[in-house]
């Protein structure tokens, strides 16, 4: 199937994006829809505290290694069959999530789900590429955007009516088990939806745009299958490494030396690549990637991006929680006007992206800092002058409604010069960046108003982690306007 010219979708698109999105959000509301049921898992089944921690950090420690290699794999296989395993294996990780008699069993599925949303993930970011050109892959990439924003926000309310109306017992086990018939129905429409090219490995000469390849100067030759499988196996333990000690903190002060282990053992996968490349090897991901502008600053912007955004729904979760001890259905409705925002804003930001361009981004991120620096004033108000609460359901809308103007855009951006031979390794190395800053900032920002809270009151902690998270929000808009003028300077020559 030849992408066509239009900016519309004719039906073979449509059904891509039917069969991928929704499984797609129900991976990534798996992530945060777990934070209000843990408290009704503990009491069923007994889970230590520990054990708890895993339910999360499992699944996100397997979600993050496998990125690259599934997109990598997708790109030398077929991006249909690895799809077709990542739903597979995330359905039955939900289904025994679902029934699970035991912690220790939960756990396991909680990786098997993980694992799952590590193979589908990629997929979908190579089948855009692959499948939709021009202003219609922008469009794409914003239903995509939107689907972020509103799964993020959509977990912990999902969670909470699920508990309200199954109770405390069944309420938990509802969370998980209704992925699986949506599992069920995408297994059975993917053979058919998919087109025949989906199930075949992306051809080597095949490019995402009019600019060279990468590496124009290298020969072509004959596709083979090269999975550069040490090079998959040091990145994922590298990845593995460097966040363990962001989701396992608790363990004690040791869990810090894999952080240098895995920083090292980074640095050595990126000399393996290049040397596996000057051999003739297809590496797993290509270092010239990185001397595409707009795929490394676009990498770095998101990656600072999400170390900072993504702990705003978890602090306003404590806050709402422990600081004014609402319950967890109310505190994720605090959330919904910024769902509803991001789902506005990215599909219209996807049309546009093309278009516009960065400043766009750029627009979206002075919306979130605005968002940001309102909430924490709403919050001195309510604590100086006991103004409501329920004002953030204005101020967060603004950060709603930025990121749809971040993040889908930012994805279009940086993979639009990407070789189509790499489309799914460079979609897994973007995505491993947002699950490495996300591990990162939830467990800094969080100790910050964890230790604020030890020494002054909730108040204080909510402003100064909303204050923590704008100045990160600033230095990823300082990325995109370096990238921005690295674009004008570059264009005359063009």
């Amino acid at each position: 199937m030849a992408p066509p010219q239009s900016d519309s979708f004719d039906t073979e698109q449509k059904k891509i994006l039917a069969l991928t999105l929704v499984p797609l959000f129900m991976s990534l509301l798996s992530v945060s829809i777990v934070n209000v049921v843990l408290p009704s898992v503990q009491d069923s089944i007994g889970a230590s505290s520990s054990e708890l921690q895993w339910v999360l950090s499992g699944y996100a420690l397997a979600f993050g290694v496998l990125l690259v290699a599934a997109g990598r794999a997708g790109d030398v296989y077929g991006r249909g069959p690895l799809f077709l395993a990542g739903v597979g294996l995330f359905g039955a990780g939900a289904l025994a999530s679902g029934l699970a008699p035991s912690a220790l069993v939960l756990n396991i599925a909680r990786v098997a789900m993980g694992l799952g949303s590590g193979l589908l993930n990629p997929q979908t970011i190579g089948l855009m590429q692959q499948y939709f050109k021009g202003t219609a892959r922008g469009k794409a990439f914003g239903l995509f955007g939107g689907v972020v924003g509103v799964s993020v926000a959509v977990g912990p309310v999902l969670g909470g009516v699920l508990v309200a109306v199954f109770g405390e017992t069944l309420g938990w086990r509802a969370s998980f088990l209704v992925n699986v018939p949506i599992c069920v129905v995408a297994l059975l429409l993917a053979k058919a939806w998919l087109p025949d090219s989906a199930w075949k490995p992306v051809p080597a000469e095949h490019t995402t745009s009019s600019l060279p390849v990468v590496d124009p100067d290298r020969p072509m030759r004959k596709r083979k299958v090269d999975l550069d499988p040490v090079g998959l196996v040091m990145f994922g333990l590298a990845i593995l490494l460097i966040m363990l000690p962001f989701v396992e903190s608790a363990a004690g002060t040791w869990i810090w030396s894999s952080l240098v282990v895995g920083c090292g053992l980074l640095g050595l996968w990126v000399l393996w690549e290049s040397r596996y490349r000057r051999r003739g090897g297809e590496p797993m991901v290509d270092m010239a990637l990185f001397k595409t502008r707009s795929f490394a600053n676009g990498t770095m912007l998101i990656g600072l991006y999400f170390v900072g955004v993504t702990s705003v729904w978890v602090l306003v979760a404590l806050y709402m929680q422990s600081g004014l001890h609402h319950t967890a259905l109310a505190s994720g409705m605090m959330g919904l006007p910024a769902a509803a925002a991001s789902a506005i804003s990215a599909p219209i930001a996807g049309r546009h992206i093309v278009r516009i361009g960065r400043p766009l981004v750029l627009i979206g991120m002075m919306s979130v800092l605005f968002g940001l620096l309102s909430t924490a004033f709403l919050v001195y108000l309510h604590g100086t002058i006991g103004l409501s609460e329920w004002w953030m359901l204005l101020s967060l809308t603004f950060v709603g409604g930025g990121q749809g103007l971040v993040v889908s855009p930012n994805q279009t951006l940086t993979l639009a010069d990407v070789p189509m031979r790499y489309a799914g390794s460079a979609g897994g190395v973007l995505q491993t960046g947002q699950r490495v800053g996300t591990s990162i900032g939830i467990a800094a920002i969080t100790g910050v108003v964890f230790a604020t809270v030890a020494s002054s009151d909730w108040p204080t902690a909510m402003m100064t982690g909303l204050l923590v998270i704008a100045a990160v929000v600033v230095l990823a808009g300082c990325v995109g306007v370096r990238d921005m003028m690295q674009g004008r300077r570059a264009a005359p020559n063009a």
